[in-house]
């Protein structure tokens, strides 16, 4: 397989079930996947961080999710150079939302750096769409 058919089998898989896994509350799995280098960096749709101390933020937003019922990412494009790729993409989502059932859509767009041969996100932006 080619870089970018691994680095697409690894978004899907462990970064679509970690971004699964936050949405029923459990920020484990996606903290795992960001990088440990400086830079790091979140522009959310309902929280933003900078630097990796700040990213603990994913444990309190997961803490809001609960009952996934549906999670779909609609990857739009995506390259990769080297130890950095891209995705850009729809997140199709229904889940509870502070106890309340909501079905939503963020446009996103991350980076990723290649690190000690796992591929990390090191930024992602994020907001809702809207009609």
């Amino acid at each position: 397989m080619s870089d970018r058919e691994n680095f697409l089998a690894w978004v899907r898989t462990e970064l679509y079930e970690a971004e699964v896994a936050l949405h029923n509350g459990d920020a484990a799995p996606r903290g795992a996947l960001w990088s440990r280098t400086e830079p790091v960096s979140v522009l959310g749709a309902w929280r933003s961080a900078v630097g990796r101390e700040e990213i603990a933020l994913f444990t309190g937003l997961a803490k809001t999710f609960s009952d996934c019922t549906s999670y779909v990412f609609e990857l739009r494009a995506c390259d990769v150079s080297g130890d950095t790729a891209y995705t850009v993409g729809l997140e199709h989502t229904s889940a509870s939302v502070d106890g309340q059932c909501r079905t939503y859509t963020l446009r996103a767009t991350q980076v990723y750096r290649r690190e000690d041969g796992a591929w990390r996100v090191a930024h992602r932006h994020a907001d809702t769409v809207t009609s």
